[in-house]
């Protein structure tokens, strides 16, 4: 679907794939200018090409959120000044038992999924609060349902998006009152690669299980609830969605 978003200007994080793509795709439709950030550029310059193709706007910025972004925004404020809208969709998910000690996937986890959220929303808060003087501005992070619930073998993982829950929930104690909307999306089972960098065998098994017990929703429901939200009227804010395929409880 497409919604009113004419002359609006996004940055979408993890945007070479899964959820990240297709929010973009439904931006771009809407009638955003969109700066897709992600660390693979050969996906993200595939990504504007279609979206171009389609009569649509957007920059390919090879970024990785968890390194210095100053170039990355520098680049996005050269072509299209001002940011209104932010979407921290970046994350990794990776899963062992915590007996494993697999400290590497810790760090790599905290370091994207909490890290790189307050990175991409420190660079651009100053542009939303000044945004937000004249017409909306949206800050979306892209949480999860396993901020509430528990699964064996994802206890660091489940960890960072309940700091991303709450850091979002906090947010929008400072920035609601400038008039800039937080939405915190928690999205359950999802088809997307994030199963795809799971190493321990059978917890991948246990995930298609899962996967396979309850169904799942696509990248795309999830990024149309995304234009859904970012489309209401400026005093309307969606703060907190939970998105689930139906049989998951």
């Amino acid at each position: 679907m497409t919604y009113d978003l004419t002359d609006r200007t996004a940055v979408v994080t993890g945007a070479a794939s899964g959820i990240g793509a297709e929010i973009a795709l439904v931006l771009a439709r809407s009638g955003a200018r969109v700066a897709l950030l992600a660390r693979r550029a050969d996906r993200l310059a595939e990504l504007a090409d279609k979206i171009r193709a389609d009569g649509g706007q957007a920059l390919a910025v090879a970024a990785d959120v968890t390194r210095d972004l100053t170039e990355a925004v520098t680049a996005v404020h050269e072509t299209y000044g001002r940011v209104d809208l932010v979407v921290n969709n970046a994350g990794v998910m990776l899963a062992n038992p915590i007996t494993d000690r697999r400290a590497d996937e810790w760090t790599r986890m905290i370091d994207t999924n909490l890290g790189g959220v307050l990175a991409v929303t420190g660079a651009f808060t100053e542009d939303l609060i000044e945004a937000a003087k004249s017409g909306p501005a949206d800050l979306v992070n892209i949480s999860s349902i396993g901020a509430h619930l528990t699964f064996p073998d994802f206890a660091v993982y489940t960890a960072t998006k309940a700091a991303v829950t709450h850091l979002s929930a906090n947010l929008r104690t400072e920035l609601g009152p400038k008039n800039v909307r937080v939405t915190n999306i928690e999205p359950g089972f999802t088809e997307s690669e994030l199963g795809d960098h799971i190493d321990n065998a059978a917890v991948r098994d246990d995930l298609g299980s899962w996967f396979d017990g309850v169904g799942r929703l696509t990248s795309a429901e999830v990024a149309d609830v995304v234009g859904y939200t970012t489309s209401r009227a400026q005093h309307v804010n969606l703060r907190q969605i939970v998105v689930l395929p139906t049989r998951q409880v």
